[in-house]
């Protein structure tokens, strides 16, 4: 029996990347009903995308969202810097898939501004190339992550970031990412929104910020590299799903999917275009 949601929102899944956990996110998808799906952010990872690398599964999270707008779900896919070739299309519908840049939704009378937050990053406006660099880097840091953890659970022992590790005992990184929560719940604050929903940052978090001229619920999704976590809004009440914890079972592959199929080259000429 699928739960039903009433919104949910996720990011920064990065499908087209090796680290990127295509699996345990249609898991997820195909045990809930939600009436809206908002993507934000670095769905498709444009910037790393590699033709020869976009395995079945990868495709069937693409097929999930599809079929979940077919069947009446509202999807709005917010774009990222990682998809950040689709803002030349945006604002634009496709049936019941949505593709923009920003959105705001009216939540039982309170006002929530959504976007994907790489605004907010100096890095990405005006040096390009060095987060280019870093994200190939992170990439091969979560495989190497992965081979590591496959054999501590070999041993009988837990898993082990090292990402988060190294996040964590740099002092910049920590201070980079409060200064992005605050920034983003000051702007919601001085524009009268009683949420802001952020991605970019992989680092997931619900957390009430107060100023001066007021206060906001600042969240964000995470991603499906590491934390595989979204949020979910349903019954006036926000959450912060954490995929294991959920205890799903592995879906079987969808056999239908075809791994030749357009939606690869498609992205491939999204990327080559200027």
């Amino acid at each position: 029996m699928k739960r039903k949601v009433d919104l949910v929102i996720l990011s920064d899944v990065h499908l087209g990347t090796y680290g990127s956990q295509a699996k345990n996110l249609v898991n997820y998808l195909q045990s809930i009903n939600p009436k809206t799906l908002v993507l934000n952010g670095d769905i498709i990872d444009i910037w790393q995308f590699r033709k020869r690398y976009f395995p079945k599964s990868h495709l069937q999270v693409i097929k999930k969202i599809i079929s979940l707008a077919a069947k009446g779900t509202k999807v709005y896919y917010i774009t990222g810097n990682h998809d950040e070739k689709l803002r030349k299309f945006s604002p634009v519908e496709l049936g019941n898939i949505s593709v923009l840049d920003k959105l705001v939704l009216n939540l039982d009378g309170k006002k929530a501004w959504i976007f994907h937050g790489d605004v907010f990053d100096a890095s990405i406006q005006h040096t390009k190339w060095i987060a280019k660099l870093g994200g190939w880097g992170y990439d091969f840091l979560i495989v190497l992550n992965s081979f590591i953890n496959f054999c501590l659970v070999q041993l009988g022992r837990p898993k082990y970031s090292l990402s988060k590790k190294i996040k964590n005992s740099v002092k910049k990184a920590v201070s980079f990412v409060t200064n992005f929560e605050d920034t983003a719940a000051e702007l919601a604050i001085e524009n009268h929104f009683d949420y802001v929903i952020c991605g970019h940052i992989h680092q997931p978090q619900m957390r009430e910020i107060k100023t001066e001229k007021g206060s906001c619920l600042y969240l964000n999704s995470g991603d499906w590299i590491e934390n595989l976590t979204a949020l979910e809004y349903h019954n006036k009440t926000w959450s912060l799903m954490e995929y294991e914890k959920q205890n799903l079972a592995l879906a079987q592959e969808d056999e239908s999917v075809n791994t030749e199929i357009d939606p690869v080259s498609l992205l491939a000429s999204i990327k080559m275009m200027s």
